[in-house]
């Protein structure tokens, strides 16, 4: 999600989250009413109180105020609910990886294949679970009606290694063709200038992610080429992940377990009760615009989590970029070394619908 830049929404993005305060009292009883609604209220709360309490009282997120990480915000009443006294949003100057690497930051949703060359690199991240898929949508001009037509055209993104830049070239890469040499990247400095570079016809194609794809329909802009939420392969892995520090997990396993089992019960709201949460989205500002806060929601798969295999999503990106070289390292080893299923793997059984 998040790019060299700090990601500043279209829309206002963290200055909207100010101006659009929700106060504390009707954030609590929206986040119960929503839980309650969604069947979770008692999620069974019976799993935390037989554990022990977090080693932490305070947990920290990388703040990008994106429509599809709302599990991300909706969680905050959940952590409290875990035995986290102070949950925090860290706005963020740096990609997330950067955010979480450096101990800026404790967890974070970020996109999958930016997480997949952040390990390649070294960083000292984890990745704990996959949350959803299809937030993102390719989009091309005049010839581009398809992958192998961005060969010798020009992609817009916001810097390189940033989640637009790495996901098309894995993209192009399952195609069979280089990113390095086949496409022409042309760097923005910020997401939202790469859009509006795609928008003023300065590049053929441009990856946009919620809800910049709802923007570029509603301008007639462009034409659709890959929707990662129906078309596959894509459709078939999560486009966002759950990572964290690395140092935070081995330190705190319980606050770690209690910190992913509230982000699982945030999806599962998101699934269960979308205009409950597209209203509390449009309340704290995270997405003014309600119709289209909820036709997000709507369309992404955020029960994803009980179904697919996140090793499945690591795997698919990683033998991509290690075939045109934007990795070093083998899957094996990104998937040995940087990923830990334990506590997802605990939770699917606990939280088993």
């Amino acid at each position: 999600m998040s790019s060299g830049n700090r990601f500043v929404h279209p829309n206002g993005g963290i200055q909207a989250q100010t101006r659009h305060h929700w106060g504390r009292r009707h954030f609590v009883k929206g986040v119960v009413a929503l839980a309650g609604a969604a069947g979770l209220s008692a999620v069974d709360m019976r799993w935390a109180v037989a554990e022990p309490p977090p080693e932490v009282k305070k947990i920290r997120f990388a703040h990008t105020p994106a429509i599809c990480l709302a599990p991300q915000y909706v969680a905050e009443e959940l952590l409290r609910l875990e035995g986290f006294s102070e949950v925090k949003y860290v706005p963020q100057n740096y990609t997330v990886v950067h955010v979480l690497a450096q101990g800026l930051a404790d967890l974070s949703m970020e996109a999958s294949p930016t997480c997949v060359t952040a390990l390649d690199e070294g960083k000292a991240i984890v990745l704990l679970a996959g949350i959803h898929a299809g937030c993102y949508e390719l989009f091309g001009r005049d010839k581009v009606q398809a992958i192998p037509d961005l060969r010798g055209k020009t992609v817009a993104i916001s810097a390189y290694g940033a989640s637009e830049h790495v996901f098309v070239s894995s993209m192009v890469a399952y195609v069979g063709m280089n990113p390095a040499n086949d496409v022409n990247w042309l760097v923005a400095g910020t997401n939202p200038d790469a859009m509006r570079l795609f928008i003023e016809g300065k590049a053929d194609a441009f990856l946009g992610f919620a809800p910049q794809p709802q923007e570029l329909r509603a301008k007639g802009v462009g034409r659709l080429i890959v929707n990662t939420g129906q078309d596959r392969p894509w459709s078939q892995y999560f486009c966002c992940s759950l990572a964290a520090n690395r140092d935070f997990v081995a330190k705190n396993p319980v606050a770690t377990k209690r910190a992913v089992r509230a982000l699982l019960k945030a999806a599962d709201i998101c699934a269960r009760e979308p205009e409950r949460v597209a209203t509390m989205l449009r309340a704290r500002g995270y997405e003014s615009r309600y119709e289209i806060g909820l036709e997000v929601l709507k369309s992404l798969p955020y029960n994803r989590w009980r179904e697919a295999n996140p090793e499945d999503t690591i795997r698919f990106h990683a033998l991509r970029l290690h075939e045109v070289g934007m990795i070093k390292s083998s899957p094996q080893k990104i998937i040995a070394q940087g990923t830990d299923w334990r506590f997802l793997n605990e939770l699917k059984r606990e939280l088993k619908a």
